[in-house]
């Protein structure tokens, strides 16, 4: 589990790479507050968005937090929560 929190360049790095996203992707402007709908990604991409994210940060995701997280913002508020229970046992 990283010490760092999970930030914005973290999600684009783990969108580009999982999800499919090419580096044409638009994930360089004020998209936190953009629903990942609106951004192209579909709920396959998210659902292997999701597993990326359990595996390299070492946490679980409740079953519809993908559903229930869905711009950006709401997803690295979401995984940096988990962290930080994970980093407070």
């Amino acid at each position: 589990m990283p010490d760092q929190p999970f930030t914005h360049e973290d999600l684009k790095r783990i969108l580009r790479e999982g999800a499919g996203a090419d580096e044409s992707a638009e994930l360089d402007g004020d998209i936190l507050d953009v629903e990942f709908a609106a951004l192209g990604f579909e709920s396959l991409a998210m659902l292997e968005t999701g597993s990326r994210i359990e595996r390299e940060y070492d946490i679980t995701l409740v079953d519809d937090a993908l559903s229930v997280t869905q711009t950006p913002r709401a997803l690295i508020e979401l995984v940096n929560a988990q962290l930080g229970a994970l980093r407070g046992r």
